[in-house]
């Protein structure tokens, strides 16, 4: 069973993930966002850093993969991850313009095609105003300066990303709004029960609202 877990930057991936793990006695593979030398002045310079940043992204998460998803899918064992492969493509959208874009698409299409889906992508939605919220409380310093309409724009381009019929992978959408994973165990468990739900596995009970 492999599980990948998506949303916008501050949604809650990383920690959902930490905490599911022993859920369904799973491995983790977390995005290894902190080794990119170009994010830093990519925060404070989007469009001079940004095909560089992207490339060293594309590159890096491709080798994760390759390496980590398959030989795991491969043994049998059950695996949560952080990221999809496919987010890098929604940031490059936003991001690269003119000959960067249409070179970053070729080589993105032809790195996918070696590319282990998973069985469930549990997409994690929430409001801009909670995401820059979220960003500010775990304070990287990296993400200080973040803008707030580099935000929108990124969970708007989710939004219609995740609006469109997935023919290759089941989508399990989550309002997170109304979540609080570290504080509220039932929270967490709440999202456990829908995942058990979408996959059929036991044991679940059928979705209730969350109170308040």
């Amino acid at each position: 069973m492999y599980i990948a877990i998506e949303g916008v930057i501050g949604v809650g991936k990383t920690t959902l993930a930490r905490f599911l793990q022993p859920a369904f006695d799973a491995q983790i593979l977390l995005e290894v966002f902190e080794e990119n030398p170009f994010l830093s002045d990519f925060y404070n310079d989007r469009a001079r850093y940004a095909f560089q940043t992207q490339i060293f992204f594309l590159l890096s998460r491709y080798h994760q993969q390759r390496r980590g998803v398959k030989e795991l899918v491969r043994d049998g064992q059950n695996l949560i991850s952080d990221y999809t492969f496919s987010k890098d493509a929604l940031f490059a959208q936003i991001n690269l313009k003119g000959d960067e874009l249409e070179m970053y698409k070729r080589v993105h299409e032809a790195l996918a095609e070696n590319i282990q889906l998973p069985d469930l992508l549990v997409y994690l939605r929430a409001d801009t105003d909670v995401l820059m919220q979220r960003i500010a409380q775990r304070d990287r310093t990296y993400e200080r300066n973040m803008e707030r309409g580099y935000i929108d724009d990124l969970n708007h381009a989710y939004e219609e990303f995740f609006a469109k019929p997935n023919e290759n992978t089941p989508v399990l959408v989550i309002d997170s709004n109304p979540l609080n994973i570290v504080q509220n165990p039932a929270h967490i468990k709440h999202v456990e029960q829908r995942i058990r739900e979408a996959l059929g596995l036991s044991p679940f009970q059928q979705s209730l609202l969350l109170d308040g």
